[in-house]
């Protein structure tokens, strides 16, 4: 079977060799449980975790001690809000997200509002992007948490989260954030940022699938989500997946170490593909900001053309028109429509979204490919 050329990064990422072979001792001879104290089949599942940990906190700019283990960014995120929510409640009932958040953030949101939170949905402009003075303006005496992603995830905007944080530490709120799409791409240091939760994921960063983390700052107390044992400070009992968590701090560690440089790669390789897509495809435009987002994500939008007959004749190359969360959804992106998109050019919207893999060759590949279809299409 001849594979198409992968565009869809900010789906999931490949394992990277280095983190497969630093994780495959843990699924062999290294096989024991981190929380048996009493014999070095224990001791060195625990030694691999506290690397693991380590290499985290070493690309949050953090401590250690403040990375929890979990089974991905939704279990973190359901953790960070739920948590703060069942903790704070006495406090206040009252949470700031923004409509374009991944479902992970509005469905967990939308959960608590049965049980008696009081939720406010930002909007944002035809940019993508927030208004800080209506974020702030939002602010009530009962209000508790702001929950903001970093970058979204459909278009690559990158949102003003260090104002943010800003503007709730002065209103004494808690500050959380799917940094999903952002971790390892672009820099965060969490504490220099003044950021309390950060939630993210090991397959967005070239790491394995079902392992994630969240960031919870010192002395923050959330109630746990998952009771069992008492593991991770308290918040998330269960056997910690070492060989994951192995996975997870070597992807991070390798981020650390070149995220830098690929950025302004990846930055030229989706520049040339916009230009070119632009160049020969007419009628077409950029979805979001162009002057703060991602370096390696584009969402273009081809005007009066079938959505789903586009995807299916774009066979050489990988690529999506949303979310991967909400892929099976025949509905138009609720992102693009937040944004003001009509249905038409919601339906018409592709998320290219580049990454470790990517050649220059793949890029000139996809443009003259997206233009064949477009043109036999129209």
């Amino acid at each position: 079977m001849k594979y198409p050329i992968y565009m869809d990064y900010n789906a999931t990422t490949p394992l990277d060799k280095k983190v497969l072979e630093n994780m495959l001792p843990y699924l062999t001879e290294h096989f024991g449980n981190a929380a048996s104290r009493s014999h070095v089949y224990g001791w060195k599942a625990a030694e691999a975790v506290d690397i693991g940990r380590q290499q985290i906190a070493d690309l949050l700019g953090t401590s250690p001690k403040e990375i929890v283990f979990t089974s991905g960014a939704t279990e973190s995120v359901n953790l960070a809000i739920k948590g703060v929510f069942e903790a704070f409640g006495h406090k206040g009932k009252h949470i700031i997200t923004v409509k374009t958040e991944h479902k992970a953030v509005l469905d967990t949101c939308q959960h608590i509002e049965k049980l008696g939170a009081e939720i406010t949905y930002l909007g944002v402009d035809s940019k993508g992007n927030i208004s800080l003075e209506q974020l702030e303006n939002a602010i009530r005496k009962d209000t508790i948490l702001i929950s903001v992603m970093v970058a979204n995830n459909e278009i690559g905007v990158i949102y003003p989260f260090k104002e943010i944080t800003k503007i709730a530490y002065r209103h004494n709120v808690l500050f959380h954030t799917d940094a999903t799409q952002a971790v390892g791409k672009i820099p965060i240091n969490v504490v220099e940022d003044e950021i309390d939760l950060l939630s993210f994921s090991g397959h967005k960063i070239y790491g394995p699938k079902g392992v994630g983390a969240l960031y919870v700052r010192k002395k923050l107390n959330i109630t746990a989500q998952q009771d069992g044992g008492k593991h991770e400070r308290g918040m998330r009992s269960g056997t910690l997946n070492v060989a994951g968590i192995v996975g997870l701090g070597e992807a991070a560690e390798i981020c650390r170490n070149t995220m830098l440089q690929e950025a302004i790669r990846l930055a030229v390789l989706r520049n040339n593909l916009e230009r070119g897509i632009l160049e020969k495809v007419p009628n077409t435009q950029i979805n979001g900001s162009l002057d703060n987002r991602l370096p390696n994500t584009t969402n273009i939008s081809f005007g009066k053309i079938d959505g789903e007959q586009l995807l299916m004749n774009l066979n050489e190359i990988a690529v999506s028109n949303g979310s991967a969360c909400n892929s099976a959804s025949t509905e138009p992106s609720y992102v693009l429509k937040a944004m003001g998109l009509d249905d038409e050019s919601a339906y018409s919207s592709v998320r290219f979204s580049i990454g470790r893999m990517t050649k220059e060759e793949d890029i000139e590949i996809a443009v003259n490919h997206v233009a064949t279809v477009i043109d036999r299409m129209r």
